[in-house]
């Protein structure tokens, strides 16, 4: 008897202990599913009623166990681990041209100022046949990418085909060096008024000290009375380098984010330094939906001290910071450690990837002045930029590449680029001319509808000549309204045009001075720097 109840005691206690390490131990249930995945793949690669492809199998069965933690958390491959060296070094060796589809063909969007390319006279607009001896039509761009990129000093066999020239163009460029910009454009928006603009669009190494170099140039002249910095379509990039953006506008010793995770080492406070060079002058930050990650962590950081007005639309709501470790056979995990909290307390990840119950969507916390600002929504801005709606004939314009191939016919003929504001008139002429010469035809949704409804009424009741009368009289009507909607979007199709045609006369460098000198939001922050009183309001609880 005594012996049985031994017995029984031991297999319960077996059993328990068999049961914590089941739930409690994470390095046994790792072993436990390794092994019931390699066994399950063993099976399949010898039973399974066709060849399977391993290497496939089991990769889409690891990025099918990442997708349940969050889309940033990814297994890089060896050909992607390039673009991550891109975001941290800022740079890359290729020819320096900025490439992508348009119309069904691989084109020159624009070559990168001061490289082979732009050096050797390839054009924006200039349609792609080869790349080293490979059709363009086997190619995609990303395809394209990899024939253009290698190693310096090596060469690529460029040929392309440009509008108003019958024989395709072949060029020798040798690879080189490319410095990723992280400043797009930076000018004085102002000249009168000393107001300066800062495009910043990623924060690649070095972007603080670019954010510096430029304010030192734009006040060469003068000190600045007030500054644009515009992170709209800014996805983020280095953590730190956020920091150094923020330390050039705020004193020294101020919060500007920090980030939880599980390690101690993802525990970490950023302060700001003794690096403050624009100080206690008027500062506007621009943001939009494509403003993620290290740009919210600035704008975030400003708003939260007061040291800015935010102006736009709300930021995307990226509170996650990653990593990138390396992995055998030159694989990579880009994975997230943490996440980040700025100044005021707040979490601005706007998706929850946890799976927990969060119920402080919305909670509400204070700037230094004692602001409100809201937790879980991206940045909201301190003034709302009312952006206004494509209509269906703008999209229908930018989908068929009409501005691209216009700016390529326009530039064979006519050798100098038109005066904004001065042209205008001719230049909608032309194009409109264009669009009838290309056959353009597009309909409106409200003409979509109705050819829906005219062809039930046919179904239904039969040819009517009464109903067609009405159904003909309303017909007309929309399609003087089609007409008159080209003449409502005559503002944007010019501004259109007119970033085109910089591109194709002077680079890239002036296409970003256009977007700039006629950008709506741009003039509503110079009107807003200039009056000191309404800023300040905005900054007041």
């Amino acid at each position: 008897m005594q012996r049985t109840k031994l017995i029984l005691l031991l297999i319960v206690t077996s059993v328990l202990a068999a049961g914590f390490v089941t739930f409690k131990d994470p390095f046994f249930q790792i072993r436990k599913n390794f092994t019931i995945f390699s066994e399950v793949i063993s099976e399949v690669n010898e039973f399974y009623v066709v060849d399977v492809d391993p290497e496939r199998t089991i990769r889409r069965g690891i990025n099918a166990m990442l997708e349940t933690l969050d889309p940033y958390t990814v297994l890089i491959d060896e050909s992607q681990t390039q673009d991550i060296d891109i975001m941290t070094t800022g740079s890359y060796a290729g020819v320096g041209i900025e490439a992508g589809a348009r119309g069904g063909d691989l084109v020159v969007i624009a070559p990168i100022d001061g490289y082979s390319a732009q050096r050797k006279g390839v054009r924006a607009g200039d349609v792609i046949v080869s790349v080293n001896g490979i059709p363009a039509s086997e190619l995609n761009p990303e395809d394209l990418n990899s024939q253009i990129r290698g190693q310096v000093g090596t060469m690529v066999e460029l040929v392309v085909k440009r509008f108003g020239i019958d024989e395709n163009l072949t060029f020798e460029l040798e690879r080189e060096r490319i410095e990723i910009k992280n400043i797009e454009w930076y000018g004085l928006v102002n000249k009168e008024e000393r107001i300066g603009y800062i495009m910043l669009t990623r924060f690649t190494q070095n972007a603080g000290a670019d954010v510096r170099r430029a304010i030192e140039e734009l006040e060469q002249d003068g000190e600045l009375n007030g500054l644009i910095l515009d992170l709209r379509n800014n996805p983020g990039g280095l953590l730190i380098e956020a920091v150094r953006v923020a330390d050039l506008f705020l004193p020294e010793g101020k919060d500007v984010v920090r980030t939880e995770g599980r390690s101690s080492q993802t525990r970490q406070r950023y302060r700001t330094e003794n690096r403050e060079i624009f100080q206690n002058r008027p500062l506007v930050v621009l943001q939009n939906g494509g403003s993620a990650s290290s740009s919210e962590i600035v704008s975030g950081a400003l708003q939260d001290h007061d040291r800015a007005v935010v102006m736009g639309d709300r930021s995307f709501g990226k509170g996650l910071v990653q990593i990138v470790r390396p992995i055998s056979y030159g694989l990579a995990l880009k994975i997230t450690t943490s996440k980040y909290f700025i100044p005021s307390g707040r979490y601005i990840q706007t998706v929850d990837y946890s799976g927990a119950d969060n119920n402080d969507e919305g909670e509400v916390f204070k700037t230094s002045a004692g602001r409100d600002v809201h937790q879980r929504n991206g940045i909201e801005p301190d003034l709302k930029f009312d952006f206004r709606p494509e209509n269906m004939l703008e999209i229908s314009l930018m989908t068929g590449n009409h501005f691209f191939f216009f700016a390529n016919e326009y530039v064979a003929s006519v050798d100098e680029m038109p005066e904004y504001g001065a042209d205008d008139d001719a230049l909608f002429e032309a194009f409109t001319a264009y669009l009838e010469e290309a056959g353009f035809e597009y309909r409106s949704r409200s003409q979509r509808r109705f050819e829906e409804f005219s062809s039930q009424i046919e179904e239904d009741y039969g040819p009517a000549s009464e109903i067609d009368f009405e159904l003909e009289n309303i017909k007309a009507r929309l399609e003087e309204k089609k007409q008159q909607q080209m003449n409502e979007s005559r503002d944007m199709i010019l501004r259109e045009i007119y970033l085109e045609l910089s591109t194709r006369y002077d680079g890239t460098n002036r296409r970003q001075q256009t977007a700039v000198s006629i950008d709506p939001l741009v003039s509503d922050a110079i009107s807003l720097l200039l009056d000191s009183n309404r800023y300040s309001e905005i900054l007041k609880p």
